[in-house]
């Protein structure tokens, strides 16, 4: 298969399966040969494809791998599906509708010997992936909080789930990723301000295995659209502006403050700021090249389906404590 173009499906040609779509087409290894919806092509996406009905249909067209972008609640039968039919598969995030058909999906592909992926593109953000290069090469020293908001008005696109399983769950994904520690605790609240049955708001903090506090501001209320992911240590702080893909260092400053009032109210000085000039790939290009090296053996940049199970392991930790009042405890099995 190393030598060879992937034949791709696709299931799904909604909002994201048309971006998908034109990303595999243009993907140097890859091939895509069928597409699959049972609601049409709404976007043009086929082209010179057929619309396949179902993923049966889709399995049938002889396909290696296939990119799952159907709503949410379909992605355990679609994925189990696939497994069974032996298909490398990708699905976009989050990986189930509930942890337990996650640990299913997971558990199919694991004892298939499959490649199994789940599509959390952040991870390929370019300013993610070089924070996180820095972090490891230990330019902050110790990590002490990872701080995220992600910010906007309502997309129209979402009707099966709330902010927290759409949105917060990439930032749950990207911050145990970029401390390389599981999540220990949540502590949630969330607020239903849009008329709608699932929640539009929601505040977290929690701590990791490792001892990293963590906090997350989401919602689908604000005008100002707002990607951003800060990291303190004990040299300074990173921030990752998602939007923009731009990375900036805040360094603590090594000149003493004479001013003795604000000295101790600061407990740091302010040092230099670095903005970063780095390259800015599309992130979702990355993310089918990570799928197909990981095929091939080539790579291991994918997020796996355990993974994708922790990730929503802890969304519902944090639904769990909107609803209870209560700091939800992550045990060792969750933290797999």
């Amino acid at each position: 298969m190393s030598e060879q173009n992937l034949r791709m499906g696709l299931i799904g040609l909604g909002s994201m399966g048309r971006h998908h779509a034109r990303v595999i087409r243009e993907t140097p290894g890859m091939d895509l040969v069928a597409v699959a919806d049972p609601n049409g092509d709404a976007w043009g996406v086929a082209k010179d494809l057929e619309v396949l009905p179902d993923v049966h249909a889709l399995i049938d067209a002889g396909i290696d791998a296939a990119m799952v972008a159907v709503p949410t609640v379909y992605h355990e039968d679609v994925a189990l599906a696939l497994a069974a039919a032996g298909v490398h598969t990708m699905v976009e995030k989050p990986i189930a509708a509930t942890a337990d058909a996650g640990r299913r999906v997971a558990a199919a592909f694991d004892g298939a010997g499959l490649v199994g992926a789940v599509g959390y593109v952040e991870r390929c953000n370019p300013a993610l992936l070089e924070l996180r290069g820095r972090i490891a090469d230990g330019e902050l020293g110790e990590v002490y909080q990872i701080s995220t908001s992600r910010q906007g008005p309502f997309p129209g696109r979402i009707s099966d789930v709330g902010v927290v399983k759409d949105l917060a769950t990439h930032d749950v994904d990207l911050t145990a990723w970029i401390a390389q520690s599981p999540y220990a605790t949540v502590s949630a609240q969330v607020a239903h301000r849009s008329g709608r049955e699932h929640e539009d708001m929601v505040s977290v903090s929690g701590r990791l295995a490792n001892g990293i506090i963590v906090n997350h501001l989401v919602n689908w209320l604000s005008p100002r659209k707002e990607r951003q992911t800060i990291v303190t240590g004990e040299r300074g702080a990173f921030v990752a502006d998602t939007a923009q893909g731009d990375l900036t260092f805040y360094a603590n400053g090594t000149i003493p403050t004479e001013w003795d009032r604000v000295a101790a109210f600061r407990g740091v000085t302010e040092g230099d700021t670095i903005r970063y000039a780095i390259a800015k790939r599309e992130p979702l290009r990355v993310e089918q090249e990570h799928f197909r090296d990981a095929i091939r053996g080539a790579g291991n940049h994918i997020v796996t389906m355990a993974e994708g199970v922790h990730t929503l392991t802890v969304v519902e930790g944090i639904l769990e404590s909107a609803a209870t009042g209560e700091t939800v405890r992550l045990g060792a099995a969750d933290r797999a």
